[in-house]
């Protein structure tokens, strides 16, 4: 088994992605994305009680640092054998080639790797601390707005600002780095309240409500509530606020995108990728009417997908084309009010 392996077989669509990246940053980006998927594999060990999951998940930050080869194997161990994903029962018996691979690269680079990994698993850490982990459970909900920022920061806004970090390293970018880096973590907010979204109620059926109890009094819901998908209407509110919150963070994808050089076509297409189908999905959650309803999986089409990719070229060499298009995605939500200084 090689690392290669395991990112192809656990990356699904980030695959592609990684795949577009210059060789001086993907060894780097790919070993940071399988560390956090390592700690995501422990969070998800359903198997195991929280406590031991949350145990592990603190501890895990340390063990990359530590490398203790006996806690290592105690840690395989304990959740090898709780995943019903075969790929992810590689990543768990691989974790070691992991660190070796680790260790080849500069200590910098390291040093950015671990503050990433820290963060996600801070927000792992509130979904198995916070939220209820018993089966049935009635689902709970973040209290504020502040609650739900500062858990999307940790999950997409810091990825996002290693990202930044990544390609300040091996980029001549012409802006300050606190602007660079600031914009990084808004489009990570972004495409992790996305994810939010679109999962809802998959996450409610695992007693997780990210959105917040001071926007559901608001309407007259509870967290419950959402569990029935009638109420999709009522929830209808709360939905849009929080597409033009995503909106207005993507759209700092222009400024960012404008500043990467297109003498790098793959770090370019790596980042107007996931923007732009990360639009795209927010369009069909947007477009839903049915949100709440579990039997429905919102996902943009294959067709989609090709299309963005058969368009790369164009992303390569025009940073007017991206903004447009970009633009024109955003214009298609035409209900909400969307600042038009964000753009």
């Amino acid at each position: 088994m090689d690392t290669e392996t395991l990112l192809k077989n656990t990356s699904r669509s980030l695959y592609l992605s990684i795949q577009a990246l210059p060789t001086a940053i993907r060894p780097a980006f790919s070993i940071a994305y399988l560390l956090c998927r390592y700690a995501d594999t422990i969070a998800d060990t359903y198997l195991l009680p929280a406590p031991t999951r949350i145990q592990w998940i603190k501890k895990f930050p340390q063990l990359i640092q530590t490398q203790n080869p006996q806690e290592i194997a105690l840690l395989a161990r304990e959740i090898s054998g709780k995943s019903e994903n075969i790929y992810e029962e590689e990543l768990i018996k691989n974790l070691p080639l992991c660190l070796q691979k680790l260790n080849q690269l500069d200590s910098d680079l390291q040093a950015i790797i671990l503050e990433v990994v820290q963060a996600v698993c801070e927000g792992m850490k509130i979904d198995l601390s916070f939220f209820p982990t018993e089966q049935g459970a009635t689902p709970k909900a973040f209290n504020t707005v502040a609650d739900l920022e500062h858990y999307c920061r940790l999950m997409g806004g810091k990825p996002g600002l290693f990202w930044s970090k990544l390609i300040q390293k091996t980029t001549n970018i012409p802006i300050e780095s606190t602007t660079f880096f600031n914009w990084g973590e808004k489009i990570g907010d972004a495409l992790q309240i996305v994810n939010i979204l679109r999962d809802l109620p998959k996450d409610l059926r695992l007693s997780r409500c990210y959105f917040p109890l001071e926007d559901l009094q608001q309407v007259g819901l509870t967290p419950q509530d959402l569990l029935q998908a009638e109420n999709s209407l009522r929830f209808e509110p709360i939905k849009q606020k929080w597409i033009t919150w995503g909106l207005t963070r993507l759209a700092t994808a222009k400024a960012y995108f404008s500043q990467l050089p297109k003498s790098q076509p793959g770090e370019r297409a790596a980042v107007a990728w996931p923007v732009l189908w990360a639009a795209d999905t927010l369009y069909k959650v947007y477009q839903s009417t049915d949100l709440l309803d579990p039997t429905k999986r919102l996902k943009i089409s294959k067709s989609t997908i090709y299309f963005t990719l058969a368009t790369t070229p164009l992303l390569w060499l025009n940073n007017t084309f991206f903004k447009n298009w970009l633009t024109h995605k955003i214009n298609r939500f035409s209900k909400l009010a969307i600042p038009e200084k964000d753009f």
